[in-house]
Formats: structure tokens, C-alpha cells, sequence
């Protein structure tokens, strides 16, 4: 491609170029249009922040080595009589998504527009947001009026202290929460609104025991979350917004769960 493509600028070309997959000529004409297009000039900044805050949030567990137990030697040698047909797919799906967590889960779809499926948590995490965000009357079972007993209740019934973070600098104010059905666990969930009317959900109920996982990015059509573990408890922050919007949520939600814990000790 040259500077002189006549090619009109399409979505394609905005995500190659958050991932720096353009070439010279092209990369210029996208450039020249954004500098026509403020609007779009702004999302695509806020998609490179975001690609690269998570970038450097994943680094460190870029370079860790792979275990042995995932060694491609070790998976294949044994089973590859057993191997069906479909697996060679299946593999390179499985590693796209790998490769794309440690690039940045991110990109305006290039995980999501991949197909790869959400994580059981995170699918009923939306599937609760989709449930409850259209309600009017009985969003929540708890209103922000009574958090003092809806903490209170919410830590009760998980078994574990529950932290209500405070997102007004991120522009929204706690609703309230519920709980819901987790299979054999109990899942909170509160909710957030803005004074655009955009509702936010937060998930939570007991996780893997120890350690911080990282964040992980999922979309279905257009609804966004993100996902992560840390100290025994998964999180899900959901919303109908931007994944960079959703970031700030996401790490301000964690900075403030996890500073609790630490103060307690």
C-alpha cells in the first residue's frame, strides 16, 4: 500500500493501526484521516492507552516460563493418536487468545471478533448485567441508602469480607446489590449508574485460592467486561462502554479491594 491508496479508512485499518500493523504508506493515510476525524483520533488514543497500560500490567507474566504440563512436547507426544481432527484449530484459537492476553487483550475486538468464548464466570457475569440493567423498579434487592446492611448481608452470605468501592471519580454511584446463584457458591453483585444513565455491574464471589491474576478483556456484541482474580475472590466489572472507560473502572475497583485487604492485615 501507498499514501496514495485510495481506499477509504474503515474499522480494519484503526485496529491494525492500535496494533501497529500497518504499513508506512497506510499507516500515514490513517493518520491524515484521523487528523480529519477528532472523534475518532480520541478513541483510537484511548484504545492505545489502554493496549499499553495492559501491556505493562502483563509483562511480567509474559516472561514466565511456560509450565511443563502445557509444554507443547509434553501435550502432544503421548496423545497425538487421540488427537482429533479439529484440534489443530482448536490449538491455534486457544493460542491466539494466549498470545493476545499478553499482548494487551485489547484492540478494539481483535480477541473478541476471534470467537474466543468468555470465561464461565464472566459469561454469567453478563448474562446477570443483561438480566438486571433493563430493570426500573427492582434493579437491586439492596439500595445504596442501606450499604452499611448490604455490606453487611453480601459478607454474610459469601463467607468473606465484601468491599463496596467507591467509583464517583470514575463517574458513577453505587445503586445498590443482590445476590445471586454461582452454582454451589453465592455471587454478589453490585450495581453503578452514571448521569448518562449507563449502568455498571461489579461480580464477585470466591476464586482460585492465592494470587493475582491479570485482566482479561471480553465483549459480547455490546456489552464489555473485564476479569480477574486475586487474594481468593474473582471479579467481573461489566458495562455497555469502551474498554478504556472499563479499564479505569476495573483498576480503580481493584486498587481499593485489594488496599482493604491490606489494611486489615
Amino acid at each position: 500500500m501507498t499514501a496514495s491508496d485510495p481506499r477509504p479508512v474503515g474499522e480494519d485499518d484503526l485496529h491494525a493501526f492500535v496494533d501497529g500493523r500497518l504499513d508506512p504508506g497506510r499507516r500515514d493515510r490513517v493518520e491524515a484521516w484521523l487528523a480529519a476525524h477528532p472523534e475518532a483520533a480520541a478513541r483510537v488514543a484511548a484504545d492505545r492507552a489502554v493496549r499499553e497500560r495492559l501491556r505493562a500490567r502483563l509483562a511480567p507474566v509474559a516472561d514466565e516460563p511456560i509450565p511443563a504440563r502445557l509444554r507443547i512436547a509434553n501435550l502432544a507426544g503421548p496423545r497425538r493418536r487421540r488427537i482429533p481432527r479439529w484440534w489443530p484449530n482448536a490449538a491455534a484459537a486457544a493460542l491466539l487468545l494466549t498470545v493476545g492476553g499478553a499482548a494487551g487483550w485489547v484492540g478494539r475486538g481483535a480477541v473478541p471478533s476471534a470467537g474466543a468464548p468468555a470465561e464461565p464466570m464472566t459469561q454469567a457475569a453478563v448474562s446477570a448485567f443483561r438480566t438486571y440493567v433493563v430493570e426500573a423498579a427492582h434493579p437491586v434487592e439492596v439500595r445504596a441508602d442501606g450499604s452499611t446492611d448490604l455490606v453487611r448481608w453480601l459478607s454474610a452470605r459469601l463467607g468473606r469480607p465484601v468491599t463496596v468501592p467507591d467509583l464517583r471519580a470514575q463517574g458513577f454511584r453505587l445503586m445498590g446489590g443482590r445476590l445471586l446463584p454461582a452454582g454451589d457458591e453465592p455471587a454478589a453483585m453490585l450495581m453503578y449508574d452514571d448521569d448518562r444513565g449507563t449502568r455498571l455491574t461489579l461480580y464477585s464471589r470466591a476464586g482460585p485460592t492465592g494470587g493475582r491474576g491479570v485482566f482479561r478483556y471480553a465483549r459480547a456484541d455490546d456489552v464489555a467486561a473485564f476479569s480477574w482474580i486475586d487474594a481468593g475472590m474473582s471479579y467481573v466489572v461489566t458495562a455497555r462502554t469502551d474498554e478504556a472507560r472499563l479499564l479505569r473502572v476495573a483498576e480503580a475497583v481493584d486498587a481499593q479491594v485489594s488496599g482493604k485487604r491490606e489494611g486489615a492485615r
